[in-house]
């Protein structure tokens, strides 16, 4: 009904100029006397062609709009295949949302191209950066005094926000190498384990670990990345005590510290891109990006990932290792 309502809105003048012709000659009948039925078999004839004619051309208009609604929900490139045109008014309409998709198709064109330059520039100057890094932890290793292994924590950290770059260039990348197979859990925590060793000594943070002997579908690299990232923030927010690494019934890992913890309030929004909560304002190395990534990649992997923690008595992540494998199956 709305659309029929506004056809007549469309048409209004069109038959405000039918019926004025019909008063025309129906006045113009009675000025010369002629009998009521030649006056009222023309005004008949034309009145059914008229119906026939509105009706036809509504079914077309009715037609044309479902058709131009379906196209509203397609692609900006795939609206080549417009109507034909029904007037001049409606070709230069056409003509003008083409040059105006033209306008857009180029723009989104300059934009990708834009980002593919920055996206190389970043990754090449990321593994190139990475060449004096380990060349100055070789340095670093030759020696061991305070200073050497503060200037070596230091180096982790920077390690660690180079690592982080990478993965969020690549988060949302096509070419993202996904290889999801059975991984064994246990190698993947040692090797992030004896990368944070040094942290561990120097800090007196005791480290509880159960080896872990279960697998996981899900990809190495990636998961690496979102241990290590717990890892770090356990180090970062645990001053003294313990962090505990173990297995929550048959495919729950579970890292555990006895840090400073995070607050009710700041705990719900702690996967938000940038968010840094209390604690982390009052840390100025927090970027409020690591959860974020950890988040993103655990959706990708399809492994849920939980965070309980109660402030000033520690924080536990736990990681659904089951998940990924229990959709597939």
């Amino acid at each position: 009904m709305k659309l029929f309502g506004a056809y007549i809105r469309q048409r209004g003048k069109m038959i405000l100029l039918l019926v004025f012709f019909f008063i025309v000659f129906g006045f113009s009948f009675i000025l010369y006397h002629l009998p009521l039925k030649a006056i009222g078999y023309p005004f008949a004839l034309c009145a059914f062609f008229a119906a026939i004619f509105l009706v036809v051309d509504f079914q077309r208009v009715k037609g044309r709009h479902r058709q131009l609604s379906e196209m509203r929900t397609l692609p900006g490139a795939m609206l080549s295949d417009m109507p034909e045109a029904a007037g001049i008014e409606e070709w230069d309409y056409q003509e003008a949302v083409k040059a105006l998709q033209k306008a857009a198709t180029d723009m989104e064109a300059a934009f990708t191209a834009r980002c593919d330059e920055i996206m190389e520039y970043y990754t090449v100057w990321v593994h190139q950066i990475k060449t004096p890094i380990t060349s100055m932890r070789l340095t670093l290793q030759r020696e061991d005094t305070p200073l050497s292994r503060k200037l070596s924590s230091d180096l982790l950290q920077i390690e660690g926000y180079v690592e982080m770059a990478l993965v969020f260039m690549r988060l949302d990348s096509d070419s993202s190498d996904y290889v999801i197979r059975k991984q064994d859990i246990d190698g993947i925590l040692k090797q992030a384990i004896a990368k944070f060793a040094s942290e561990f000594i120097d800090r007196e943070i005791r480290l509880v670990y159960e080896p872990i002997k279960e697998t996981a579908v899900t990809d190495e690299k990636w998961f690496s990345f979102v241990v290590e990232q717990i890892l770090s923030n356990a180090l970062k927010y645990t001053r003294k005590g313990s962090i505990r690494i173990c297995m929550r019934g048959e495919k729950t890992l579970c890292i555990e510290d006895t840090g400073i913890g995070i607050s009710p309030e700041d705990l719900p929004r702690i996967f938000e891109k940038g968010y840094t909560g209390g604690n982390g304002r009052l840390d100025k190395r927090a970027s409020g990006i690591g959860l974020y990534l950890c988040k993103r990649i655990c959706d990708k992997l399809e492994i849920g990932l939980h965070v309980a923690s109660e402030l000033g008595k520690g924080t536990a992540v736990s990681l659904d290792l089951a998940q990924y494998q229990l959709k597939k199956e």
